[in-house]
């Protein structure tokens, strides 16, 4: 469904809160431009409207805005158990499809929207800021390259001190939580740096040790006790990935925690290792260790260059480096660490 190289890419954004800094990404490309939000509260978009180049049309009702024939692409920017049925009809539509992360809020929807997307014949891709980060893209093509030799072993982490986000009850509720909101980015970098291997079995524990007792609440928001009872999620999750070869994987994720704020990722490699932040590799030659601290030759925002990517899916034909099939895999590993920590012992994945 490429089109012409010299087209615009017309988008619709759903989901006014990580939509705004894809959809201003989107319409800042020369070939992109955004033609209609989508959101329940109608304030919201006339807020983000308010920041485009260009008018905009408004719509509430997602299914109505996917037949507006003078949209080519939407970009799902909603809750996870919105995920899919916005995908869903997006693709049944025939219209391109970007997807922030996780893919979904089950293994199960993530496989459906796949199918379909790929039977549909539409560019289908992730949304995800850390894969497409300069200095992970820098250690992705590193390894890719051979520097790291043979990479092993591999920490991935996201905590945060008290950041649980409430705004929307989606992200507490059944299928949100802490892993799938923020352990995702960690997990997806990792995964793609260590060249996307195959995953064997899962170990995990997760639980809820702060949101359901009215603590961990960050931004400088208050919430009421209404709001902590309705909590049906993680704040925190944890475990160890194994994957064909023999790599093996750590990663969590916390919401709230008695710990400093951290994103982090640290690779383990016969030649050599690294850490993502601040970029750093380390190396030992003629028995000499040295830290060295690389500047990634190419340097573009995360959500510019993932609407760049997507834009040249759609009219130059190119691969997508991130498709949603990629989002299954990793929901796939989520989901085996949560059912892990439920039952207690490990989990194969498939």
């Amino acid at each position: 469904m490429a089109s012409k190289p010299n087209d615009t890419v017309r988008v619709a954004v759903v989901g006014m809160g990580i939509g705004q800094p894809n959809g201003h990404a989107l319409a800042n490309n020369p070939r992109g431009q955004v033609v209609a939000l989508c959101d329940l509260v109608e304030e919201r978009m006339q807020s983000f409207a308010s920041d485009l180049p260009e008018p905009v049309k408004f719509y509430t009702d997602y299914k109505e805005m996917c037949r507006d024939d003078e949209i080519d692409a939407v970009f799902v920017g909603t809750p996870n158990q919105w995920h899919v049925p916005i995908g869903l009809e997006a693709v049944r539509n025939g219209k391109h499809v970007l997807i922030t992360k996780p893919l979904a809020d089950s293994e199960d929807a993530a496989a459906q929207i796949v199918e379909e997307a790929e039977s549909a014949n539409v560019v289908n891709m992730m949304s995800l800021s850390t894969r497409f980060d300069n200095n992970c893209r820098y250690l992705g093509l590193q390894a890719r390259n051979g520097y790291f030799g043979e990479l092993y072993y591999a920490r991935s982490r996201s905590v945060r001190r008290n950041g649980i986000p409430a705004w929307n009850l989606g992200f507490i509720k059944k299928g949100g939580g802490a892993f799938r909101d923020m352990g995702v980015h960690v997990l997806d970098a990792v995964w793609w740096v260590l060249g996307t291997p195959k995953p064997i079995s899962a170990l995990g524990t997760a639980g809820a040790k702060f949101g359901p007792f009215g603590r961990g609440y960050g931004f400088g928001r208050e919430y009421s006790e209404e709001i902590f009872q309705q909590f049906e999620a993680d704040d925190y999750a944890g475990g160890f990935i194994n994957f064909e070869g023999g790599i093996g994987v750590q990663v969590e994720s916390f919401w709230a925690s008695h710990q400093p704020d951290e994103f982090q990722m640290e690779l383990f490699g016969t030649e050599a290792g690294a850490k993502l932040s601040p970029l750093t590799i380390y190396r030992t030659e003629d028995g000499q260790t040295h830290d060295l601290t690389p500047e990634p030759e190419e340097q573009m925002g995360s959500w510019d260059r993932i609407a760049n990517h997507f834009i040249e899916c759609i009219l130059d034909g190119i691969p997508c480096e991130a498709p949603l099939r990629h989002g299954l895999s990793v929901q796939k590993m989520m989901e085996a660490i949560l059912k892990s920590s439920e039952i207690g012992e490990a989990v194969s994945i498939d």
